[in-house]
C-alpha cells in the first residue's frame, strides 16, 4: 500500500514492535484508525488537476472576499430602552406612563401611538399648532408636531377647525371619527378631562386673572408665525380649513394652561427671548451699517487711488513727450546748424 493511497477508516494497520536485543519475538502494535473528517492529501496531482484546484481556490477566495460587507450598528429598539427613557418618551407622545404596569404594555402603547400619529393629517395637525400657538417650523415632521400638540393643555376650543378637533381628541385619547361634528368632539374632550382636572383648571384661571390685573397685562392677539417664519403656500392650511383667530396668548391663559409658576416662567422666558431678539436685530443692523460705511470708504479710497495713478501716468506721458521733443530739436540743430 503506497503512502499516497488513502486508507479505509475501518481497517487497522499492524506494525512490528521494536524488539530488545536478543529477543526475536515480534509484538504487534495497534494504530488508531484515521478519522473520516481528516482526508489524506494525495502525494502527486496531474497538471490539469493542479490548475483546476488553483482556479477553484481563487474563485472561493474571491467569493469569500466579496461576501465580507461592512455592517452598520443597528438602532436601539424600544424594548431595549430603560424604563425612565420609555416613560419620558411616552410623556412626549401624550401618554400617561403610570397607567401601564409592565414595560411590554408601555412599549406596545408607544408603538400604537406612533402608528396613530403617522396616520393623522398633517394639515389638521398644523391647525392645532396654530390654534395652540406652539413654536414649530414649517417643515417639521409629524412626530415633532405631535410632541408639541401633546404639550397643549388648553380647553378653550374657539377658533379650532373640525379636523383639528379630531387630531386633538385622538392625541388626548378620546375615541372619535373624522365625521363627528364639532359639538360632539368638544363634549367628549371636556368629559375626558375629569372633575378634579377641571377644578384645578378653574383655580389656575382665577389665579391668572388676578395676576393679569396686578401686572396690567394688555397683550393683544398677534398673527401666528412658524419658526423661523411663515411663508405663503407652505403653512399647510388646505381648502375648507375654517380656522378662526388664534387665542391671544395672555398671561392669564398661560397660567391657566401651565400653572402659576409655569405660566410666569413662560412669560418671562418669552419676554427675555423677545428682548434678546430685539437686541440681536439692533446689533445686526449696526454691523450692517458699519459694513456699508467700510465699503463706501474703501470705494472712495479706491477711486482716489485710481485717480492718482492716472495723474501719474499723465505726468509721465507728458514728460516723455517733452523729452522726445527736446531730443528731436537737439538732433535737428546738431545735424543742420552745428558742423
Amino acid at each position: 500500500m503506497s503512502a499516497g493511497t488513502p486508507t479505509n477508516s475501518g481497517e487497522l494497520k499492524m506494525l512490528p514492535a521494536a524488539t530488545p536485543p536478543g529477543d526475536g519475538a515480534h509484538t504487534p502494535i495497534t494504530v488508531t484508525p484515521v478519522s473520516p473528517s481528516t482526508p489524506v492529501a494525495p502525494a502527486t496531482q496531474a497538471p490539469s488537476q493542479r490548475s483546476t484546484g488553483s482556479t477553484s481556490a481563487s474563485v472561493s477566495a474571491s467569493t469569500s472576499a466579496s461576501a465580507i460587507v461592512a455592517g452598520t450598528i443597528p438602532t436601539r429598539q424600544l424594548s431595549e430602552l430603560p424604563r425612565d427613557e420609555l416613560d419620558h418618551l411616552a410623556e412626549e407622545y401624550g401618554l400617561d406612563p403610570t397607567r401601564f404596569k409592565t414595560r411590554q404594555h408601555l412599549v406596545a402603547a408607544i408603538h400604537e401611538r406612533r402608528q396613530m400619529i403617522a396616520s393623522l393629517d398633517r394639515d389638521a395637525m398644523l391647525d392645532v399648532i396654530r390654534w395652540g400657538r406652539r413654536p414649530v417650523t414649517v417643515n417639521a415632521t409629524k412626530e415633532q408636531i405631535a410632541q408639541e400638540i401633546a404639550r397643549i393643555r388648553s380647553m378653550k376650543f374657539a377658533g379650532l377647525s373640525q379636523r383639528g378637533l379630531v387630531v386633538l381628541a385622538r392625541m388626548r385619547g378620546v375615541t372619535c371619527s373624522t365625521s363627528d361634528p364639532v359639538p360632539v368632539l368638544i363634549k367628549r374632550l371636556k368629559k375626558q378631562e375629569g372633575i378634579f382636572a377641571r377644578l384645578n383648571r378653574k383655580r389656575r384661571a382665577f389665579l391668572g386673572s388676578l395676576i393679569a390685573k396686578i401686572v396690567g397685562d394688555g397683550s393683544t392677539a398677534a398673527d401666528y408665525q412658524f419658526l423661523p417664519g411663515d411663508t405663503p403656500g407652505t403653512s399647510g392650511g388646505g381648502a375648507g380649513a375654517a380656522v378662526g383667530p388664534s387665542p391671544a396668548g395672555s398671561i392669564k391663559e398661560e397660567i391657566e394652561e401651565s400653572g402659576l409658576f409655569g405660566g410666569i416662567t413662560s412669560r418671562i422666558k418669552k419676554s427675555a427671548d423677545a428682548y434678546v431678539n430685539q437686541k440681536l436685530d439692533e446689533i445686526e443692523a449696526r454691523i450692517d451699517r458699519k459694513l456699508d460705511e467700510i465699503d463706501r470708504r474703501l470705494a472712495e479710497w479706491r477711486d482716489k487711488e485710481v485717480a492718482n495713478r492716472i495723474k501719474i501716468l499723465k505726468i509721465t506721458l507728458w514728460a516723455s513727450v517733452v523729452v522726445a521733443a527736446f531730443s528731436l530739436i537737439y538732433a535737428y540743430i546738431k545735424v543742420y546748424f552745428v558742423r
